[in-house]
């Protein structure tokens, strides 16, 4: 099965669950890049804000095509308990070309599971697996047997 990890990461909390992830299953990986600053205090505040209207933004080239791959795997930080608005953004662009997704995400403290079912109401799709992690369990790197059972369920 040819799986594809597609992520955005503004700090590289999620970028770093998106590598051992695809270290995990082997397969192929691209990280979304926003055209629109979000780095900072500033960057954060705006990305919160974005998050919570639902807006979209406008996203640099994606180079590997969803359409040429079994599953893909989504990745994002919560923002406000949404989804990040180039994730929403990439789903919304792409979502007529998977075939199969599946969903994990950083954050703070909550809103994984609210992300989760936005997520698979605007791809159309229900996920086979999903993953929840704190930012807490990323740093104390309590997190490697939660992606080791999330990479057994997509392949």
């Amino acid at each position: 099965m040819s799986i594809l990890i597609i992520f955005y990461s503004r700090t590289g909390t999620t970028k770093r669950v998106a590598n051992r992830i695809a270290e995990n299953l082997n397969c192929d990986i691209e990280e979304i890049f926003d055209t629109k600053n979000r780095k900072g205090f500033f960057g954060y505040i705006k990305s919160a804000i974005d998050a919570m209207k639902k807006k979209l933004t406008t996203l640099e080239k994606i180079n590997k095509n969803p359409e040429s791959y079994d599953l893909i795997g989504i990745g994002t930080p919560i923002w406000t308990s949404n989804m990040s608005t180039p994730i929403r953004t990439y789903i919304i662009e792409n979502k007529e070309k998977f075939n199969k997704v599946a969903f994990f995400c950083t954050e703070g403290g909550r809103g994984g599971e609210k992300c989760f079912k936005n997520m698979a109401k605007l791809s159309d799709k229900t996920p086979v697996a999903t993953l929840e992690l704190t930012t807490k369990e990323i740093k104390k790197d309590l997190h490697l047997r939660k992606i080791t059972e999330y990479t057994a369920k997509l392949i």
